[in-house]
């Protein structure tokens, strides 16, 4: 290869691409790493009185949510208090998004369910290692890893997570007795104890469902207040939205109230949640070991026994929260950073690990009520937090009488939107090959969910990876054979191409020149470079020639470094034409010292 042209190769950068990079304690870095610095020098009285309404009716939702999604994850009632709070206050410092609110939820509640075997100390541990990975992905830059599961394993995933999720609950709101969390022996053993269905319960049961969706749907039809409104309807819509919004808390505390008087006949028709630990969680180190009555289990076997739920739990963690943190600020017109959002999500769950929570996410249905009420900064979240840890101290005794079936029908209403059953619809008509991880995935969740969503992801890389490695090719045929891949060139792909230029080209009679079209293509690999000598070499040994059309410049600068010989390549289709078909006048650029056009040479400096 030429001096000249390895030179202008290897050119450097020069100018302000080479500018140092910006110090690890500017005040621009700083301000990344700690958002709260960008909002708080403007916060404003106004601010102020938004974020506690949005504060408080975050609060009063999460309270009795985290009680049943406790018993989701198969762990005492107290548990979901204490993953609930820690997160208000860690995402206050590190947030970029000002409706997401972080805490327990249906499908982390059910995969903390599936990898903790109900023991609180594997739940504690599980929630620390997740925060360290999450920690560790967000200082490595690693959120890009999320992509690759793409919305149809998603959608499969919390479809059957849905489901699982809410006929676990039917044994509550039925009052049954005994029933296994495996999915299909719950199906199984649900359905042949159904005759020694509790009425007391089932019919509460059934009673909250259709108050909190009556109360759901009135506040999905509450019109907005202006301020022309008289006073009294301003007033009356008001106790009408906090009624609705709160609705969670008054079916909870209906339901306690029905229970507790009962109790005081004598007669008590429902199952009680019972005793939660009183007070705050006292804070401490995760447990590294565990006694049992059969011994002490060692910190490698409690690792071992989690196994993939290592790898699943702070994956799906962070792909929730940052689902759900990308769909509001879509919403509200702003930008959250998907890195950032790791680290606060990391904190939140290693931090959170020292006062006894299980692992947490940022959730849906909260961050809805969060932005529909207003929510200016994170710092609502600071009144969530409080409301949380004064229910703790003070409130833990009145849990005792919630019925089982009330928070069954808290946790059966709130996952039931998470269904999308017109997914599978939208798919057939947009892509029906996106079909297959979707039902792998669904399928699959019934059986154990790391499989669902691993067999998912899996059938979506090979869907990507056939289109790598065969892409489409438009062909014109005519005197002069023109092929142009539609996509990329990479190394899978190679055999594909030397395939179709063979059969269309060489192979007919008589042979006759090709020209591949590389407008599409931005880069290309050693394999494809060893691909496309071989080419050449076939269609010299015939006495025709193979063109090349619309280099970019990564390509131009691998083909000057590889020194292939015989390469032509043109600006044009048409010069390219004009030269097979043997026009006069058109001359080719051929890879050598002095044929380089000046506009590919100033791009190979640049």
């Amino acid at each position: 290869m030429p001096s000249s042209l390895k030179a202008l190769v290897q050119a450097r950068p020069s100018g302000a691409s080479m500018a140092p990079p910006a110090g690890c304690c500017s005040p621009a870095v700083v301000q990344r790493r700690l958002p709260i610095l960008a909002w708080l020098p403007d916060y404003s009285v106004q601010w102020l009185k938004m974020d506690f309404i949005a504060g408080l009716s975050v609060g009063l939702t999460v309270i009795p949510q985290a009680l049943a999604y406790a018993e989701v994850a198969g762990l005492p009632p107290q548990y979901g208090l204490y993953s609930a709070f820690m997160g208000c206050f860690v995402y206050f410092f590190l947030g970029t998004s000002r409706d997401v609110t972080l805490g327990p939820t249906a499908i982390m509640s059910l995969l903390v369910s599936f990898y903790t075997f109900h023991e609180p100390a594997y739940a504690v541990l599980l929630a620390f290692l997740s925060g360290c990975i999450q920690l560790a992905m967000g200082f490595l830059r690693l959120g890009f890893l999320l992509d690759f599961i793409s919305c149809p394993v998603i959608k499969g995933f919390t479809s059957a997570a849905t489901i699982t999720i809410g006929f676990g609950q039917i044994k509550n709101l039925l009052g049954l007795q005994d029933i296994p969390r495996q999915f299909f022996l719950q199906v199984y053993q649900t359905f042949r104890k159904v005759g020694e269905t509790r009425v007391g319960d089932a019919v509460l049961g059934l009673v909250c469902m259709v108050l909190l969706l009556v109360l759901k749907l009135m506040r999905d039809h509450v019109p907005p207040v202006h301020p022309e409104m008289p006073p009294g309807v301003r007033l009356s819509h008001g106790l009408v939205w906090t009624a609705t919004t709160a609705r969670n808390a008054l079916v909870v505390s209906f339901a306690a109230l029905v229970a507790y008087s009962f109790e005081v006949t004598g007669y008590q028709p429902f199952v009680l949640t019972g005793q939660t630990a009183e007070g705050l969680p006292p804070v401490r180190t995760p447990p590294f070991s565990v006694t049992t009555a059969n011994g002490t289990v060692s910190f490698t076997e409690m690792v071992q026994d989690m196994g993939a739920g290592l790898a699943v739990v702070p994956l799906m963690g962070l792909l929730e929260s940052i689902a759900v943190a990308k769909s509001f600020a879509s919403q509200n017109n702003y930008r959250v950073d998907a890195n950032q959002e790791l680290l606060a999500i990391g904190l939140t769950n290693v931090l959170g690990s020292l006062v006894s929570s299980y692992p947490v996410t940022g959730s849906f249905g909260r961050t809805a009520v969060n932005a529909q009420s207003g929510v200016c900064t994170p710092a609502g979240g600071l009144v969530t937090g409080a409301l949380v840890l004064l229910s703790l101290d003070y409130l833990t005794s009145p849990f005792y009488y919630i019925p089982k079936s009330a928070l069954a029908a808290v946790t059966i209403m709130a996952v039931a939107p998470l269904f999308d059953a017109s997914i599978f619809r939208t798919l057939w008509c947009v892509k029906r090959l996106d079909l297959l991880p979707l039902c792998v995935t669904f399928l699959l969740c019934f059986w154990e969910v790391q499989y669902g969503i691993l067999a998912g992801t899996l059938v979506s890389v090979l869907i990507l990876l056939h289109s790598v490695a065969r892409p489409k090719m438009q062909v014109s045929e005519g005197p002069v054979l023109v092929l142009q891949p539609a996509s990329g060139l990479h190394f899978p792909a190679v055999e594909a191409l030397r395939e179709a230029i063979l059969s269309r080209a060489l192979e007919a009679s008589p042979p006759r020149c090709a020209v591949l079209e590389c407008t599409h293509v931005c880069s290309i690999d050693y394999t494809v470079v060893l691909g496309l000598e071989e080419l050449l070499g076939d269609f010299h040994r015939q006495g025709v020639t193979l063109a090349f059309v619309g280099l970019q410049v990564p390509v131009l600068r691998v083909l000057l470094s590889a020194d292939l010989k015989g390469v032509q390549y043109f600006s044009t289709l048409e010069e390219a034409e004009k030269h097979l078909s043997q026009e006069p006048g058109i001359q080719p650029y051929n890879i050598s010292e002095d044929s380089v056009p000046e506009h590919k040479v100033a791009l190979l400096k640049a």
